[in-house]
């Protein structure tokens, strides 16, 4: 059974913008779903995953 992210936010870097994610909790990682379309779903990542993720973005590998 597929279980439901709690405690949904926006990134804070997002502020206004139109392109932003909001990424919730779920048992073992996290969901990220888009801000505009929420009623479009979510995927889910397990801890490590997110965790290489989030440290990806922090070292500016995305740019």
């Amino acid at each position: 059974m597929r279980q439901h992210p709690t405690g949904w936010r926006k990134a804070s870097r997002s502020s206004n913008n139109t392109a932003c994610v909001e990424v919730g909790r779920v048992a073992g990682g996290a969901a990220v779903r888009d801000t505009k379309d929420r009623a479009a779903g979510y995927f889910t990542t397990d801890r490590r995953q997110w965790q290489a993720f989030v440290a990806a973005i922090k070292a500016d590998r995305f740019a």
